[in-house]
Order: structure tokens, then sequence, then C-alpha cells
């Protein structure tokens, strides 16, 4: 509990130099697995309701002429939180500014579609915005239903129902995505990329990388400030056991020696 502490603390501190440093509101939308309670029990977070309201009270509270920069790091999660958050975003007067260091996969993803600058690390990855029904992708239940009826095969009706639903979801996803780009790209691009990121050309959890998305279009920006690495450091990940990755947690630059292996001396 006292650790719990000791980290809030040492976030907002964050908070408060960067906001200084940029003239900005910071807000940290951030879903890792972290240890709660005195049983020690991994809690899996996800983008959910409670964090559209949080977020939407922060922009409230903030001045249509302070610019935002939100901290992304997120598996995604409801789809309607994520088009509450990316619909405000774009109605933002000042600049909004998403910054991803690792992955803003699905209902993330929308959000940072929805920013003005899009920050990844070079090996950072956003993710597929196809729809989801239960296990399946709305997408695939649409062709498995296409392919049945031009085979002339007999389709329940519970599997009707699904691809009506499932033809629904994609529709109204497109929507919202193309209305979220629209501004910035011009309506028939923006109708492009929804097709592009809803309509199943990957699977859900298919990464986006860099070059990926640069090829689509989006002006991706990799200059991450070191700043944030610092920052999510201070989210470690649930561990109950020693680490799986070890390392000497300081930068290394060509300038520091290295020792060589044993083999490699001279006259070894």
């Amino acid at each position: 509990m006292v650790q719990r502490r000791l980290l809030d603390l040492q976030r907002v501190r964050f908070l408060r130099s960067w906001e200084r440093r940029r003239g900005s509101r910071v807000i940290a939308l951030i879903h890792r697995q972290e240890t709660m309670s005195l049983l020690g029990f991994p809690l899996i977070r996800y983008i959910d309701i409670q964090d559209s309201e949080e977020l939407l009270r922060a922009l409230r509270l903030t001045a249509e002429d302070v610019p935002i920069d939100i901290v992304l790091h997120t598996p995604g999660g409801l789809a309607l939180a994520a088009e509450q958050i990316a619909h405000a975003i774009c109605r933002r007067r000042a600049k909004v500014t998403v910054f991803v260091p690792h992955y803003a996969m699905s209902g993330g993803t929308l959000i940072a579609l929805a920013a003005d600058e899009i920050v990844m690390d070079p090996n950072a990855v956003l993710g597929s915005l196809d729809p989801q029904l239960g296990n399946h992708p709305a997408a695939s239940i649409v062709r498995a239903v296409a392919w049945k009826t031009e085979h002339e095969q007999k389709i329940d009706d519970e599997t009707l129902i699904l691809e009506d639903i499932a033809r629904k979801a994609m529709f109204q996803l497109r929507e919202c995505v193309a209305a979220v780009l629209s501004d910035r790209f011009g309506p028939e691009k923006a109708a492009a990329l929804a097709d592009t990121f809803t309509q199943g050309q990957w699977t859900h959890d298919h990464p986006l990388n860099v070059e990926t998305l640069t090829q689509l279009g989006l002006p991706i920006n990799t200059d991450m400030p070191r700043e944030i690495y610092d920052y999510m450091r201070l989210f470690p990940q649930a561990s109950t056991g020693r680490p799986s990755v070890q390392y000497i947690p300081v930068p290394y630059r060509r300038s520091v020696p290295v020792p060589s292996p044993q083999s490699k001396r001279a006259g070894g």
C-alpha cells in the first residue's frame, strides 16, 4: 500500500512537470495488469465507461485553447467508451497529441486516430478496428454467410441474426472512424481509411507498425520524448516471480567500454 502511494505521488509529480514544460494538460490512459489488494491478485484493465467519464471530465476542466497531451497504452476495451473519447477529442479546438510508447490496440487505436498528432515509438503499434461479436470477427460472420448463400447451403436462423448484427456493427464503426478522420483527411480519404481499419483486412490482434501506418497515409511522428518512457516505468507490470527480462537499467553509449567475452581477448 505504501509503495502504491509513492508511485501515485511520482506520477502526479511527472504530470505537473510535463504540463509546465509543454504548457498543456496531460491525461494518461494506461492499462497495465497491476497487483491489487493485500492478496496480490492481478487485475487486468481495459477501456471502460469509467475511463471515458474521467477523461471527458478532464477535457471539460481544460480551456479550449489549452493543448492536450494523452499518454496512451491500452489493449482496447468497450467500443462505446472509446467512441465517446474519440469524438470528444475531435471537438477540441486546441491541438491534441497522443503519445503511444508501446501499443494502443482496438479502441486505443480509435482514440489515437482522433488526435491531431500521433507520436509513436519506432517499435510501437496500433491495431485493427474491426468489430467483434463474442469470439468472432463481424467481417468473418458476414463472409461466411455470403459463402453459404453463394453455394446454396442452408443457414440457420441464429447465424442469420448474427450476420445482421455484424453488418450493423461494421457499418456503425466505419461511420465513426470516417467521422473522426474527415476533418484532417477529407471525406474521400477518411472513408477509404475507415474501410481499411474496420472491414476485417487483418485479424483483430494484428499489430500495425509505423511503416504500415505511414503507407496508409497517416502522419506518424517517431520522436518520442525520453520522459514518456520514464513515466511508463511508474506503471510496473504485476509479477509473482523473478522478471523474465533482465538488463542493467542505464543508458549505454558507444564511448562506454563494454567488457569483451573471454574468448575474444587478444592472444586468447
